[in-house]
C-alpha cells in the first residue's frame, strides 16, 4: 500500500481501539438495487454522490452534521442514486455524526466509506451500504461481507484488479466497486473499469475514483458499470447543479 494508505490504516487502528462497545442492532436498509433501476427507467445515470470534506491531499471544505444534512439533501433533489458519507475523521474529516444526519435527511441508500478494518465498526451506525476494501482485509474479506449481511447492511466489495476481484466474487456481495486508483500507487486510470467490468456478471458494478464530467460518466456506463461514484468534483462546485449535470449525462449525448 501507498505511504499515505498505511498512515491512515495505522490511525484507523488506534481509533478502533478506542469505539465503545456497540451493540449488533439489524438495519432496516433501503435497497440500492431499486434505487439503480429508477434511475434507469428514467434514463438517468445512477450517481452515488459524496458527501467529502476533505481527502489526504487536498481540503476542500468544513462539513458539519447540518451541513451534512443539507448537502445530501442537494444532492438528492439533483436525482442522487444514493449518498456515500465519508466517516474517517483525521484525513478524511469525516464523521459518523455526518453519515447519520445525511441518512435522517434522505430517503435514498447512504453508504457508509471508510477504512473498515475491525467488525466493531461495522455496528457504528445504521448505514444502508457499508465499504470493504478487498486490498485491505484481504482473506479477512468474506468473513466481514457475511457480518455485516447478517446485519442489513450490504456491503459494498472495493477491488483495483483482477485478483481483487477474484476475492470478492468469492463472497456473497452482490455489490462490485472497482476503484480507478490504484492504492499501491495512488494513480487514477478509469481505464480500469473497462478492463475489470467485462469480468463481472451476476452483480452491481460501481465505478469509483477519477470520473467528473459528464462524457467521463457515459464512458463508464458504456464499459459495464452499473452506477458511478463521484465525490470530489460535486463537492468543489455547486453541489445541485453538478448532481444534476452528470445523473442527466445519458441526455446530453
Amino acid at each position: 500500500m501507498h505511504r499515505i494508505i498505511n498512515e491512515i490504516l495505522e490511525s484507523t487502528k488506534k481509533r478502533v481501539q478506542t469505539l465503545p462497545e456497540n451493540k449488533k442492532r439489524r438495519v432496516d436498509a433501503r435497497s440500492f438495487s431499486e434505487s439503480i433501476k429508477a434511475s434507469k427507467q428514467h434514463d438517468l445515470i445512477p450517481v452515488i454522490t459524496e458527501v467529502k470534506p476533505s481527502s489526504p491531499t487536498r481540503f476542500i471544505r468544513t462539513v458539519t452534521p447540518q451541513d451534512a444534512a443539507e448537502i445530501a439533501g442537494q444532492m438528492e433533489a439533483a436525482g442522487a442514486a444514493a449518498i456515500s458519507v465519508l466517516t474517517e475523521p483525521q484525513f478524511f474529516k469525516g464523521s459518523i455524526e455526518n453519515l447519520n444526519a445525511a441518512r435522517r435527511a434522505v430517503k435514498i441508500p447512504v453508504l457508509r466509506k471508510d477504512f473498515i478494518i475491525d467488525k466493531a465498526q461495522i455496528f457504528e451506525a445504521e448505514s444502508d451500504m457499508i465499504l470493504l476494501i478487498a486490498g485491505i482485509l484481504g482473506e479477512r474479506l468474506d468473513d466481514f461481507v457475511n457480518e455485516a449481511i447478517s446485519y442489513g447492511r450490504e456491503p459494498l466489495v472495493e477491488v483495483h484488479n483482477g485478483m481483487e476481484l477474484e476475492n470478492a466474487l468469492s463472497t456473497r456481495a452482490c455489490i462490485i466497486g472497482i476503484n480507478n486508483r490504484d492504492l499501491t500507487t495512488m494513480k487514477v486510470d478509469i481505464s480500469t473499469t473497462e478492463k475489470l467490468a467485462p469480468l463481472v456478471s451476476g452483480r452491481i458494478i460501481i465505478s469509483e475514483s477519477g470520473i467528473s464530467t459528464p462524457q467521463e460518466a457515459v464512458r463508464m456506463m458504456e464499459a459495464g458499470a452499473d452506477a458511478i461514484l463521484i465525490g470530489t468534483s460535486i463537492m468543489q462546485g455547486n453541489i445541485y447543479e453538478k448532481t444534476y449535470e452528470l445523473v442527466h449525462a445519458l441526455n446530453g449525448r
